[in-house]
């Protein structure tokens, strides 16, 4: 596209679309939220509070009959499953306010359920009344949660943004607004923190600022007032986290908004008359929160031949072997003596029956060549993908079907599409 034709009147109305229209999302906000991925009890557990961001929304998903968001959250639980166990659960919400999020959040401390309009007036997400009488699930996801992040402010915002945008506020009607908006937030993200700090005291709180997407191609005069919104909402968030931390509160920034400064093009579906961000801007999102929360956002290798379908990460490590994976009849086979070496289980063959025994921690499995059944811990359990024989070079190896393997040594498997890697954490 030649940036130069760009039409500025089209960038403008699509920021006035999102606040006007914003409604439009609530199709596709059945796929947006609820649980991301789950594991076993004792896991590292994130829990996303927030708006559409959070739900991580795109405005092709109105039109997708089954939407699957891949937004920030869900590259959080990947992030979380490259250093062990993991589980998370989206509590995003649609057209959410900072007031919206203060009601939901004070309802489930004290247990009471809310009707939609009781989360917010006129709440768009579909799902609202869902999340409104699911406030006992969401308290027990809270008190049991590693890390809460939070992304709110934008539904807030977006009025005086469009206002400064259109050039339609003079500076000093613009201050007043700001200053007003942003007395709003503090008061309401207040509570809001407050209200999670008393219900889950150990938790880690990541909270983001607010990128603006209006990029300089709209003029240089609005795109100035657009960045002092912004830079004053930063500022307001920075205040509030540092008050909380001096209260001996866990609460940290995630500084999002200066990562989209020249890039709103690149990063948002602003041309599309949308402010939400596309996968480049998502996973940008997701990189300032992991290097908040982690120090570091983890990739797997990009070095995978073309002949290796995906790639097996064990306890944050890579496996690097010449026995690849064979994806058959959907199922994910490996060669045992890959998987049983980097979670540190031995193995025996016995050439009498043609089965591996792997023994890890209290666990035994035995897995026959060939059959339909193995057995754990002597107890027999029944697989419609037996073991086989596989030819790498000059070797023969037993490959098993990696679901199978999980179950029998009590593993935590989970496969990221989007990654094209599985993850197994013991």
């Amino acid at each position: 596209m030649n940036l130069r034709a760009v039409n500025k009147k089209h960038i403008l109305s699509g920021v006035m679309s999102l606040i006007l229209m914003i409604a439009g999302a609530g199709s596709a906000a059945a796929a947006a939220g609820g649980t991301v991925q789950t594991a076993s009890p004792g896991s590292y557990k994130i829990v996303a509070l927030g708006d559409s961001i959070t739900a991580g929304f795109e405005p092709a998903m109105v039109t997708q009959a089954n939407p699957k968001a891949y937004g920030y959250v869900d590259r959080l639980q990947e992030q979380g499953l490259f250093r062990g166990r993991t589980q998370t659960v989206n509590y995003g919400i649609l057209g959410l306010k900072t007031e919206g999020l203060s009601h939901y959040v004070k309802a489930i401390k004290e247990g009471r359920t809310l009707a939609p309009d009781e989360i917010q007036p006129a709440l768009v997400d579909p799902r609202s009344a869902s999340f409104g009488q699911g406030t006992a699930a969401a308290k027990a996801d809270l008190q049991g949660a590693s890390l809460i992040t939070i992304t709110i402010g934008g539904n807030d915002v977006s009025q005086v943004m469009g206002a400064a945008a259109e050039g339609g506020a003079a500076s000093s009607n613009l201050d007043t607004s700001v200053a007003q908006l942003l007395a709003n937030y503090k008061t309401n993200v207040s509570q809001t923190l407050s209200d999670l700090t008393e219900l889950n005291p150990n938790a880690q709180i990541v909270i983001a600022d607010q990128y603006q997407p209006v990029p300089k191609l709209a003029g240089a005069a609005a795109y100035e007032q657009l960045e002092k919104v912004a830079d004053a909402f930063t500022a307001s968030v920075d205040a509030l986290a540092a008050e909380f931390t001096a209260k001996g509160a866990k609460v940290k920034v995630a500084h999002v908004a200066k990562e989209f400064v020249g890039s709103e093009l690149s990063y948002t579906h602003i041309m599309e008359k949308d402010i939400h961000p596309n996968q480049f801007g998502y996973e940008v999102i997701a990189k300032v929160f992991a290097k908040e929360i982690w120090g570091e956002y983890l990739q797997p290798s990009t070095t995978r031949s073309s002949d290796v379908p995906l790639t097996i990460i064990v306890k944050g490590k890579e496996i690097s072997s010449p026995y690849k994976p064979v994806v058959k009849n959907g199922q994910t086979f490996v060669a045992i003596k890959d998987i049983v070496t980097a979670i540190g289980a031995a193995t025996a063959w016995d050439n009498r029956t043609s089965s591996a025994t792997i023994s890890s921690g209290n666990r035994k499995v035995v897995i026959p060549v060939g059959s339909k059944t193995i057995k754990v811990d002597g107890k027999s359990l029944a697989t419609a993908s037996p073991a086989y024989l596989n030819k790498v070079g000059k070797e023969t190896k037993t490959y098993v079907p990696l679901a199978l393997l999980a179950q029998g040594l009590g593993l935590d498997v989970q496969y990221s599409s989007h990654l094209k890697v599985v993850f197994i954490n013991p």
